[in-house]
């Protein structure tokens, strides 16, 4: 596991929780060494490491999942002194499921093809806790033939593997379902500065809502963040929204698809983050449209 932050410390735990041995590899040794101490891992000192400790005695391919915040992360992690791609065993399939650019992901799989590896961009849709529990959603992009040696380990961490087309066609589908979770939250701030402006209570207004036409699941999991800003871990900063949506207006504008929902919220992500709110949660859009304080600190990290 290369990345071991909320979401890669997650799979991980999932993945040993399920008998498999885990190698831990993060830019934070100290970080690497905790998750892998709490689950019952081992780390790895380098992603070249990592890479060459999934290989089986008996030859097998090992597969090396990765988890990291952006597209300069990876390429660091890949490319980079003892970088993934240095000293990768043949055969070794690498599963991705960072958010980024197709255009990355397609790059970055040329030169695992190269050193005789497989790459598929497989990003995921879920929480944490779906992680936790094999309930993430996962998008595969990439070669069947990869995809099916891969399967076990992805259907471990995920309720569904969809295999969505070749190189980049996962980190594409990514970035469109996150253009919808993100309008979501937009959307979901709000109705909630709304109705609490209209006099109603927030956790009523949540209880109604979580139960509407509009009760996806994103509703559920996010309501201790939105009914709780104050006191709820971060789960999604709005740095990494920003990111996201640049990612998303770039793809857009590369392929000729109108996002005007898209540029919007983007805007709104950009005025909070102006006002100092790039490291709270995601639903801290809410507390942009209360008007409170812009310096307020953000409820604490649950992971690096």
């Amino acid at each position: 596991m290369l990345g071991a932050g909320r979401m890669g410390a997650a799979m991980a735990q999932r993945l040993r929780e399920q008998g498999y041995p885990v190698a831990v590899y993060n830019r934070s040794v100290e970080r690497a060494s905790q998750v892998a101490s709490r689950i019952g891992a081992v780390t790895a000192p380098t992603p070249a490491a990592a890479a060459e400790w999934t290989a089986g005695d008996d030859g097998r391919p090992g597969v090396v999942l990765v988890s990291l915040a952006d597209d300069d992360a990876c390429r660091a992690v890949y490319m980079g002194p003892d970088g993934l791609v240095s000293e990768l065993p043949p055969g070794t399939i690498v599963a991705d499921t960072s958010t980024v650019d197709p255009g990355t992901a397609r790059q970055l799989a040329a030169a695992i093809v190269e050193r005789g590896g497989s790459l598929l961009d497989a990003p995921v849709s879920g929480s944490v806790p779906a992680a936790l529990s094999g309930g993430l959603t996962v998008m595969v992009g990439g070669q069947d033939a990869a995809l099916e040696s891969a399967r076990p380990v992805l259907e471990t961490i995920g309720r569904r593997v969809v295999h969505v087309g070749g190189s980049g066609a996962g980190a594409a589908v990514k970035l469109a379902v996150n253009a919808v979770v993100h309008s979501l939250n937009q959307a979901l701030s709000e109705a909630i500065v709304l109705a609490e402006r209209a006099g109603v209570a927030r956790s009523v207004f949540y209880d109604v809502i979580a139960d509407s036409a509009a009760a996806a699941p994103f509703v559920g999991y996010k309501r201790e963040a939105f009914e709780h800003p104050d006191t709820a871990p971060v789960a999604f900063s709005l740095d990494l929204v920003a990111k996201d949506l640049r990612l998303i207006l770039a793809l857009a504008d590369r392929v000729g698809a109108p996002m005007p929902g898209a540029r919007a919220v983007a805007a709104s992500a950009g005025q909070a983050i102006a006002a100092g709110l790039g490291a709270a949660d995601m639903s801290a859009v809410a507390r942009l449209l209360r008007g409170e304080s812009h310096g307020a600190d953000p409820a604490p990290k649950t992971s690096g």
